[in-house]
């Protein structure tokens, strides 16, 4: 390989691993308030189709990226709802919601291709090279040579950091994840602010979808999402609920979703069926190798709250 593949291969890394660092910052606020979102790849379905959809009804980028936004936050109300408020099992409500998006989208694009709205082009948001620190050697082309949702993606990982651990709200957020009485009995209450976690996750997984749909693709297919929304819990858990532990996590991620491309092109002997699994391979391993003496899992993770 050339040194225009590796850039190429950074580039088409970095690109890959946006919807994954979108998607886990939101899921690692949401898990430190003791919350798992399985539903997390159905937000991100929602969010693609809606940035999609929108975008090419209003013929603007922007207010399909807030309409993404808007999808994730409806589904996070709903998971809420039932989760918080009527206690059901997390998982079993973060599958329901997986199931509705799955139908709601292909029947909302089977609609939206049969209609004449689907003949207008779609806007997207175009590349965006930051002057100077674009022209850096490899690193500039890889980063500074992104969409706007990517430079999003970035900014928003020291403001998570910074939120988590040098702010009195943080602080509550996560005491809500590790003993939710003592917060309760500190005057926070536990429940809204679980469901204020979980509506920026479903902000930021609506994001995610769209960076697919109308920054990465300019396109939009039923089931598009592929997986990367349960990957996007394991970047959590292999970051180790770390924003600059997801941004690594992802990145790695990214490669490996990158590398079944950049294989296939170069005409390898490697199954294909291999090549197209390799970053499910990549999550396995690095979910299984993750030393579990260094995990740090909010303790209770999962456990619906009730006040005594």
């Amino acid at each position: 390989m050339t040194l225009s593949d590796f850039v190429g291969l950074g580039t088409t890394s970095v690109g890959m691993a946006v919807p994954l660092l979108l998607a886990s910052l939101g899921e690692t606020i949401v898990e430190k308030a003791g919350v798992i979102n399985v539903g997390i790849e159905g937000m991100m379905l929602c969010g693609a189709f809606a940035g999609y959809a929108v975008s090419q009804l209003t013929q603007n980028a922007f207010i399909g990226l807030a309409a993404a936004v808007g999808a994730g936050i409806f589904l996070s109300l709903v998971f809420s709802l039932l989760a918080l408020y009527f206690k059901a099992n997390q998982v079993v409500v973060g599958t329901a919601v997986n199931i509705l998006a799955l139908g709601l989208t292909g029947v909302l694009f089977a609609a939206l291709a049969h209609s004449t709205i689907s003949a207008r082009p779609v806007p997207s948001f175009g590349i965006v090279s930051i002057p100077l620190v674009s022209q850096l050697p490899f690193i500039g082309k890889c980063l500074f040579s992104q969409d706007l949702i990517a430079y999003i993606a970035l900014l928003f990982l020291p403001i998570t950091a910074f939120f988590l651990d040098k702010t009195i709200i943080g602080l509550r957020l996560r005491a809500c994840g590790e003993y939710p009485e003592a917060a309760d009995a500190a005057g926070v209450n536990v429940v809204r602010m679980r469901m204020l976690a979980l509506i920026f996750g479903g902000a930021m997984a609506g994001a995610a979808g769209a960076h697919m749909s109308i920054a990465y693709t300019v396109s939009f297919v039923q089931g598009m999402t592929n997986g990367n929304g349960f990957i996007a819990l394991a970047v959590v858990i292999v970051g180790r609920w770390k924003p600059l532990g997801a941004l690594a996590a992802a990145l790695l991620f990214g490669l490996a979703n990158a590398m079944q491309f950049d294989l296939q092109a170069l005409g390898t002997h490697i199954p294909y069926q291999l090549v197209l699994a390799l970053p499910y391979l990549a999550t396995l391993l690095a979910l299984t190798f993750n030393n579990k003496k260094f995990v740090a899992a909010p303790a209770m993770l999962g456990a619906a709250y009730e006040r005594s």
